[in-house]
């Protein structure tokens, strides 16, 4: 069997098409269909997008919440730092990337605001360890922090982008990049889905920085995920059981809730459960719950753009981004969306 090359996954995209700011409203973007099964391809508006759900289907989003993860400081010295927390861990400590022009020592600590202490524990690979003296870290990420964009959207953070980088339905403090496939629903879609008779169901994968990176490796099999914390619920794995037993489809909104419903399965089963995931999925994965996808267009070199094409078949994901392209859609975190039907 010959190993992948990244460069199958690479394309070339006209920078204009990068989406600098989120569609008038959440539901204006357009909507690419494509049919795996036949390679098919429609061009639809997201406000089509509950009359392509049946009823007795299932759909699955990711609740995580967007942490204000960009902190400015400064060391005992003097000198400036920015922190960028990469994930929380528990109430007082996360780990972070930390720029400096001295790395920090542990036991050093950087204040930050007014009163606030942030105390070096130690490094662990290219993050240190950190500890929020006497106060929760989200509540000071909240107070004194600004909402991460990603990095190829080039402005600082605004107040559109405060409602807007948010899912309407983001509960869950943890993420440093917003599961964007769920950012084109709004509260009356969502409630026209289940008054449609499709049911919602909600699991949780904090999304890490590590989204935006591209793959660097030659070979597609020498990639090391990063890794992510998940959670299924008992709630989300009886409403799969009660999905497939009707006879009905589970789509999930976005890749990041289908990486932790793969995650979770079991013998070829959904399961209920939580953790830490790696999971790398790339073309000949055997997926096990998800039929159906929505997800928005993904870098060029991306595990999440070979994950697509695990999903739907290299060749259909190729040509459904140069007529995407043709087309002009609007692209990454800020762009339109993608309903795609699993290839069987």
């Amino acid at each position: 069997m010959f190993a992948m090359r990244v460069s199958e996954f690479d394309y070339q995209l006209p920078e204009d098409l990068i989406a600098q700011h989120p569609a008038a409203n959440r539901t204006a973007s357009r909507l690419l269909r494509l049919d795996a099964p036949s390679g098919s391809l429609a061009d639809l508006d997201f406000a089509d997008f509950p009359g392509l759900v049946g009823e007795g289907d299932l759909i699955v989003v990711n609740d995580t919440r967007v942490i204000k993860a960009r902190l400015s400081g400064r060391k005992a010295s003097g000198g400036q730092v920015e922190l960028f927390i990469e994930r929380l861990l528990g109430a007082d400590e996360a780990l972070a990337l930390v720029r400096a022009s001295h790395p920090p020592r542990p036991g050093s600590v950087i204040r930050v605001g007014d009163a606030v202490e942030v105390e070096v524990l130690g490094r662990e690979d290219d993050l240190y360890r950190l500890r929020f003296r006497g106060q929760a870290a989200v509540a000071v990420l909240e107070r004194h922090g600004e909402l991460p964009l990603p990095p190829y959207v080039h402005h600082t953070a605004q107040a559109e982008d405060e409602e807007r980088y948010q899912t309407v339905y983001a509960s869950r403090p943890g993420a440093v990049a917003a599961p964007t496939a769920g950012l084109h629903f709004d509260r009356a879609m969502l409630e026209s889905l289940v008054a449609r008779g499709a049911r919602i169901a909600r699991v949780t994968l904090h999304v890490g920085a590590g989204t935006f990176q591209p793959v660097r490796t030659e070979e597609v099999e020498a990639h090391r995920m990063h890794s992510e914390r998940y959670e299924v619920p008992v709630e989300t794995f009886e409403a799969i059981e009660a999905t497939r037993a009707r006879g009905g489809r589970v789509l999930a909104v976005g890749t990041t809730t289908l990486r932790a419903l793969e995650s979770a399965a079991k013998d070829g089963r959904p399961a209920a459960g939580s953790g830490e995931t790696r999971l790398f999925i790339t073309p000949g994965f055997a997926f096990r719950v998800v039929d159906r996808l929505l997800t928005n267009f993904h870098l060029p070199r991306s595990s999440l753009l070979m994950l697509v094409s695990a999903f739907a078949g290299l060749d259909n994901v190729r040509r459904a981004y140069s007529h995407a392209i043709a087309a002009r859609y609007r692209f990454f975190s800020y762009g339109d969306a993608m309903l795609i039907e699993r290839l069987p």
